[in-house]
Order: structure tokens, then sequence, then C-alpha cells
């Protein structure tokens, strides 16, 4: 019998069920993390372990009584910080002790804050309020007031979820670290199969019907250093069986359809001659960064941000730009899409150098900026008549019409946009980019707002629709997995300001790709390594010197 024990629990919110038939027991001092998706009833999960929620049917014991409401012994820390904006840090962790310790002496409740504020790192800052805190350092805060409580079992709701990938992986660490010290029964919700292996002693996966689907035993001795882990065997067969199953079982959309796409030429804004003069598309060099620099101009003077990135792209490649928050990436992606000014060095696409903003260069941003009272169709279609000016209105449409097919909306063409889901919003943003058949594909965290299924998803896609196309492309992501699951070439920037290339690694993986092949390849790793290492390299703000697995590519 565990410390807290569901027996044939279901729960529906009005008559929508959300979780049904659910047995499980979490045993004491045991981390268990729940791997659950969007829709997967997660939080409605966690809710019922705190008392939150009441079961429609079945029961929720907590040492053999019945959960009947909130209690000091079920800590729980939510995605969202919810701290008192007026208290300081410890204000707000003193608050936590006095609701739950009222009789205790006021020195005694000032060393246990004391106490907590420092295992969270953070007595530096005990007396700054949430405003002044980091998003980290907020969630900091929770877990150190969840810990002052004393609390038998702590509930971790998604607690990273909000927080860079940088930021999310350390406090992982401070939490294992934290759960070692403590020896508290811990659950944690999440969508994140490497945060899961890294802390879990068990696995439960959440199936989309709200059942409890297969377990998994993590049996890789702790700690769990996450660059030692990438050349673990356990933790690779882990990953893949993990990542195989929640594939299977909650990816069912296949990009697919009947549309053929018209024999229609894309016109964008070159001027006639110019057009003329360059009889077919530059193969090599197709894109060129050149010296690239961004200056912006600040009280203190000029504020470089990126320095001297030099980068040849060949027709048809796609780039993976990856790096540290602040490090460039997206400025070096505005620039080249024309949003953002130039301040020294060029750009050229197609022989051309950029100027301003063009159809030719094809967005799709982390949101994806839809019309919410224009349907999918509608949406899609915005630019294409501009685009495509000697083709019929039928022709039109049939570009619209077959992108959208191809990402998994051919039965939602019609719905506008303020109905649709975010992974299917952005399925529409990828759609209308490939309708505008650009030159060059900017992608700049296209999936970063979506959880973990949905964005291993339109990856899948993603790459599915640029297999047809090979239009050249330049993804921007913080995910290393991501990166090299797309790319040609991964390339790595420095630390800003003065942000650069620092490293580039061919990815010489076979297309075209899956996440459940790569994950078997034995190379993926390797290449894997090669990143990590880097990222970890800059992680506390180093800028080691410019290294480049392909200096000639880098450079030529």
């Amino acid at each position: 019998m565990g410390i807290l024990t569901f027996k044939n629990v279901s729960k529906s919110h009005g008559e929508t069920p959300v979780l049904k038939d659910i047995d499980l027991d979490v045993a004491e001092g045991e981390f268990l993390v729940l791997l659950g998706f969007s829709g997967t009833g997660k939080t409605t999960l966690i809710n019922l372990m705190a008392g939150l929620e009441s079961p429609t049917s079945g029961k929720v014991t907590f040492r053999d009584e019945a959960v009947t409401g909130p209690g000091p012994e079920r800590g729980v820390i939510f995605q969202s910080y919810s701290l008192m904006p007026w208290l300081t840090v410890s204000g707000n962790v003193r608050l936590a002790v006095d609701t739950v310790f009222p009789r205790m002496a006021g020195k005694e409740k000032d060393a246990k804050v004391e106490h907590y504020v420092k295992m969270v790192g953070l007595s530096h800052a005990a007396r700054r309020r949430p405003a002044e805190l980091s998003g980290g350092m907020r969630q900091r805060v929770n877990v150190a007031r969840a810990l002052a409580m004393n609390p038998e079992v702590l509930l971790l709701d998604e607690p990273l979820s909000a927080l860079d990938a940088l930021t999310r992986a350390n406090l992982a660490d401070e939490i294992e670290a934290i759960w070692s010290q403590e020896k508290q029964t811990c659950v944690l919700v999440t969508n994140d199969v490497d945060e899961a292996i890294v802390l879990a002693d068990r696995i439960v996966a959440l199936n989309p019907n709200g059942t409890l689907g297969r377990e998994f035993k993590v049996d890789i001795p702790r700690p769990r250093e996450r660059g030692a882990m990438n050349h673990h065997e356990g933790f690779k067969r882990l990953r893949a069986d993990i990542t195989g199953y929640l594939m299977d079982v909650g990816i069912k959309t296949e990009a697919g359809g009947q549309k053929t796409l018209p024999n229609v030429t894309p016109i964008h804004t070159v001027p006639k001659a110019e057009k003329e003069a360059q009889a077919g598309l530059i193969d090599k060099r197709f894109l060129d960064f050149s010296q690239l620099h961004k200056v912006y101009p600040t009280p203190k003077g000029p504020l470089t941000v990126v320095e001297d990135f030099d980068l040849k792209m060949d027709r048809g490649e796609f780039i993976s730009l990856i790096g540290h928050s602040g490090c460039g990436k997206s400025t070096v992606l505005t620039m080249a899409a024309g949003l953002n000014e130039i301040s020294k060095g060029a750009i050229k696409l197609d022989g051309r150098h950029i100027m301003g903003a063009d159809p030719e260069r094809a967005v799709v941003f982390q949101s994806p900026s839809l019309f919410p009272w224009l349907t999918a169709r509608e949406n899609c279609a915005v630019g294409v008549d501009k685009v495509y000016p000697r083709a019929s209105r039928a022709e039109r449409q049939d570009v619209v019409e077959y992108y959208l097919e191809r990402v998994g909306l051919a039965d939602a063409m019609d719905k506008p946009a303020v109905e649709l889901s975010n992974g299917m919003k952005q399925r529409v943003g990828i759609a209308r980019a490939f309708a505008l058949s650009p030159k060059l594909l900017l992608l700049d965290e296209p999936f970063g707002m979506l959880d973990s299924l949905t964005r291993w998803e339109l990856q899948e896609v993603l790459m599915e629709v640029w297999d047809r196309t090979k239009v050249t492309a330049i993804c921007v992501t913080h995910d290393v997995d991501e990166a090299i699951l797309l790319a040609d070439r991964v390339v790595m920037m420095t630390n800003g300001p003065q942000a650069t290339i620092g490293k580039i690694v061919d990815v010489d993986l076979p297309r075209p790709r899956s996440r459940k092949a790569l994950l078997e390849h034995p190379d993926y790793y390797l290449y894997r390594e090669q990143v990590l290492n880097f990222l970890e390299e800059y992680e506390h703000g180093a800028r080691p010197e410019t290294k480049s697995a392909n200096p000639a590519m880098a450079a030529e």
C-alpha cells in the first residue's frame, strides 16, 4: 500500500470525461513522474492528489485516509508562480510558514525561512520582490515555500515548463538534489521525456483517453548528469522506448490529401530586367551572410548584438541556428526576413541584396499571428494572390488546399482561426509559408509554445512538406534534438553581446528522417554530444575561441 493511492478513480468535467479508471500507488520516498501531454488530464490528476478537486467516482487516499481537501502534508508547486507581489522572497516563504505553523516561535520561523531560501540559492535575493526576479528565481521561491511547509509529499505540476531550456535543466537538477536531501515523496507531471528520465524512479505515461498507460522503471544510478546520460546505453534505450510509445499512442494525424499542386510559377518582387538577367537560381552560395553586424544605440553608447556573422548556404539546404537565450539567433533571422535593418555587412539571396520584407522570404514565428476572424483557408490564402498573379482563382485555391492538406488540416480548412488549437494554428502558419513558394523559409522557434507531443508531430509534418519542396530554410531553436532532426548543418552561436558563429556541425543522417529512426541511429548521440558540449561550454557566459566542425563551409 502506497502513501498516496488511487482506487478506480474517474473524473469528469460536466459530461466530458477527463480521467478514467485510474489505479495508482505512490510509494513513500519515491520520485514518480507522470508523463503526459495536453489534454491527457495530468493537471486534474495532481489536483486530485492535492485535494483541490474531488473524483467523480472512486477514491483517493493519503495514508489510508480519504483525501477530502488540501492539507499541509501535500505541498503543491504549480506552473505559474502565484507569489504575493508586495512581499519579498523571505516574506512569501514566511507567509507559508505562518499559515502551517501558527504556534511556532518567531525566531524558529525566521531560521526555517532562512534555511529554505538558502537551500534554493536565493539568500542573495531574500529582500527582493517578485518583480525584481527572473522566471527561474520566482519558481525557486515557489519551491522554497512548498518545502518550508514540511510536506510529506511534494506535488509538482509542470513547474518548469514556462522557463527557458537552460534554466529549466538547472532547476530540475536542483529539485533532484533537494529531493535526495529531504527524502520526501515527489510526484511530478511533465511533457518532457529527458526531464522525466533524469528525475524519476518510475515513469507512468498518461494516454490521450485519460487512462494510465505503460510504466517505465528508471534504473539509472543517481546523480544523473545530463552530459553523461548522452553516453549511457540505458538512457538511450529508455528514451527511445518512451518516445516510441508516446508517438504510437499520441500521434494519429498523418499529412496527406488528394489535392495536387498546380503547375503555376510564383512571381516575387524582382525587377523584370534583373529577373531576365538571372536565368535560373544560383545553386552555390544561394544565401550569403557576409560580415553581418547588428548594433543598437543605447544611452551608454552603441551595443553590438551580432558581430561578424559569416555563413554561406547552398540552395535547398536546411540550417538550424541554436544558442542560449540572448545570443542573437532571432536577430539574424529578422535581418534575413528584412524586418530588422542591417547595421553592417550584407545578406544576399539568389544573387540579390535583401532589401525589406518580401513574400520570397516567408517567416513562421513562435506565435502564428493568424487573423482570428478568418478561416484556416482564408488565413493561408493571405499573400497567395500577390505571389501567383497570373494563376486562375481555382489554381490559387488549389495551392492553398494542397498545403493545408499536407499539414493535416483537410477537415478543418473552413474553421475560423479562433476555434483552432495552438497546434492547429501553427499548422496553418506552416502551410501559409509554404503556399507562398518562397525562396527562403525562416522559422523562429516555430514549436516553442507547444507541448512536446504536438511539437514532435509538427516537426514530422514540417519535414514531410519540406521534403517535397526542398526550400532553403533556417530554423531558430533552443532544442538540441529539434536542431539535429531538421538540419543539414547545425550552426551554434556564441553568447551575446557581440554574438557570432562559434561552431558548425554537419549532420550526415539519412533523409527522410523520423524521430524514432534517428533515436536508433548509431551516430545520432555523437551529433547530440557535440551540440550539448558547445552549449555547456557557454552556459556560464564563457567565450571560447571560435571553432567549426567544418571551417571551410563556415568561411567559404
